[in-house]
């Protein structure tokens, strides 16, 4: 159905059946959208493998929508991703701001054995 082919937004729920763990894992890792997905179970070592083996943005366990609240990210892999990085959550730090990095070395000068090859003149 297209509610499945289409990434929408809204109070829509939409349930797609599959026989194995595996099956469940290659239907959400195949489809072009990642934004995110939910299991729902009572054994810690499948919602564990769970966590780990689905390729989405969003994870849940045992959760509806697995973005609790605005500190943390939303927002999807693949093409459910607009831009190189979230705006929320701890990627927030690249997005609303500029990093830089300085290497730097202060050696006694007595001490330093470094011969860099520059000119001294």
């Amino acid at each position: 159905m297209d509610v499945y082919d289409q990434e929408i937004f809204g109070p829509v729920l939409s349930v797609v059946r599959v026989d194995t763990y595996d099956e469940a894992v290659e239907l959400i890792n195949v489809n072009r959208f990642a934004n995110g997905t939910a299991v729902f179970t009572r054994d810690g070592k499948t919602a564990r493998e769970f966590e780990f083996d689905i390729e989405a943005g969003m994870v849940g366990i045992n959760v509806p929508i697995p973005v609790p609240i605005g500190a943390f990210s939303f927002g999807g892999w693949k093409d459910s991703l607009f831009g190189d990085t979230h705006m929320y959550g701890p990627e927030s730090f690249n997005f609303y701001t500029r990093r830089k990095v300085v290497t730097s070395r202060w050696p006694e000068a007595s001490e330093s054995q470094i011969d860099l090859g520059f000119s001294t003149h």
